[in-house]
């Protein structure tokens, strides 16, 4: 198989997902897709003709973020007319899903040049949500709910706590850390290499700059919030009366009360960004002058209870590391989305990591989360930290709704 090299990355700030309130919220989501499209062709000084395909996540594909995002975004940039792309949907984990797919196609032989990555607009989709009905993950297939009943994903989060055992300080206490470190990375510039303006059409500046993280943010301030999902927990979610929380007691009855833990503090932010990661064979890297910043040691995806939603970034790491070949000692930095801080919490509790290694600028609890567009994005970051620090080894992986996740190794080449 030919080694599949990531040669660069960029992304876009991330903005609060709120319209009106927002930086990024006024524009057409391809327009965060071009951007960075835009972005990672003139920096390598691409040849839109060479690239095989575009490969975009976006989550919520319906209206402005429907119809392929993936192409018609890269033709909204400029790209050559053969440059082909598709959209896909791993819902969290569509981000690393299309790099991961990328790869496979470059070390296949099939693809030389691919471009991979994803865009959110949390701002559109809530905007446009349909708030007469609950949100459901089975799309109301009631066959579905029977076999696998899934729930809302906090209330996944609090169930997941009060199963382990991990309590507020603990999730606070990351919640923290998270704030803090993104406000180090942001200050000593740590993302600047990857970050990309991003401007309105009459050349004006949207957004230069993170715009979601608190760095005011205090151990007390975050104990003061109000517990989210114990108002979600008792929704109902059909005629019967059928609750969020009743979904997930219908295959856990032993967890008659919840603990609920999670707030805004702690849980990802609601964000919009965007990101590219531009993948080449080796003989076109070396054909075309390219010096790769890093290779893909191995990828997986694991699936995981539906019901718990969360808990399958475990198991992929396990899987990855086994095809890689390594064991947790041999990675020297980890990313692991703070969908909700209990999902980085478990994962750093089951495998016994060092929590100097895990988020070290911070995670999507300071940072935001925008959906199909993260993992792409915490790649990039992973690598720019590598870099920085000299190491070798990083891993990636987040949970994904339905019981899922993608995990990914990449090793540093400079």
């Amino acid at each position: 198989m030919s080694d599949a090299y990531i040669i660069d990355a960029c992304r876009t700030p991330r903005g609060v997902g709120k319209v009106g309130k927002g930086s990024l919220a006024h524009l057409h989501p391809q327009h965060l897709a071009r951007t960075v499209l835009a972005a990672i062709a003139e920096r390598n000084n691409l040849n839109t003709a060479d690239i095989d395909d575009v490969l975009w996540g976006t989550s919520s594909q319906r209206g402005a973020q429907g119809g392929d995002m993936g192409r018609m975004a890269a033709l909204d940039a400029g790209y050559d007319i053969r440059a082909s792309g598709v959209t896909l949907d791993r819902f969290c984990g569509s981000g690393i899903t299309t790099v991961n797919l990328g790869a496979a196609q470059i070390m296949s032989g099939m693809e030389d040049l691919v471009i991979a990555g994803g865009t959110e607009m949390m701002s559109y989709t809530a905007a446009t949500a349909d708030l007469k009905a609950p949100p459901m993950m089975d799309a109301g297939n009631l066959h579905l709910r029977k076999q696998h009943p899934q729930s809302q994903q906090g209330v996944c989060a609090d169930a997941i706590a009060t199963l382990e055992g991990i309590d507020r300080k603990a999730v606070d206490e990351l919640a923290l850390m998270s704030q803090q470190r993104a406000a180090k990375a942001i200050a000593e510039g740590r993302f600047s290499r990857s970050l990309v303006t991003v401007y309105n059409d009459d050349g004006s500046v949207a957004l230069d700059h993170e715009e979601f993280p608190r760095p005011e943010t205090t151990l007390e301030g975050l104990g003061n919030l109000k517990a989210t999902f114990a108002a979600w927990a008792d929704i109902p979610v059909d005629a019967e009366g059928t609750t969020y929380g009743d979904l997930i007691r219908q295959k856990y009855p032993q967890l008659k009360e919840f603990n609920h833990i999670h707030h805004a503090g702690n849980s990802s932010g609601v964000v919009d960004g965007a990101a590219a990661i531009l993948l080449a064979s080796k003989k076109y890297a070396e054909k075309n002058g390219m010096k790769p910043r890093a290779r893909i040691v191995a990828t997986a995806n694991m699936g995981d209870c539906p019901t718990l939603m969360l808990n399958a970034p475990v198991p992929a790491a396990k899987k990855v590391l086994d095809k890689a070949g390594l064991t947790a000692n041999d990675i020297d930095l980890w990313e692991v989305n703070e969908a909700f801080a209990v999902v980085t919490e478990k994962f750093i509790r089951d495998m016994k990591l060092d929590r100097e290694k895990v988020n070290v600028n911070g995670g999507a609890c300071a940072l935001g989360h925008p959906i199909g567009a993260t993992g792409s994005i915490l790649i990039g970051t992973l690598i720019d930290e590598l870099e920085r620090r000299g190491k070798r080894y990083g891993l990636v992986t987040m949970c994904a709704a339905g019981g899922m996740a993608p995990a990914i190794i990449v090793e540093s080449l400079q």
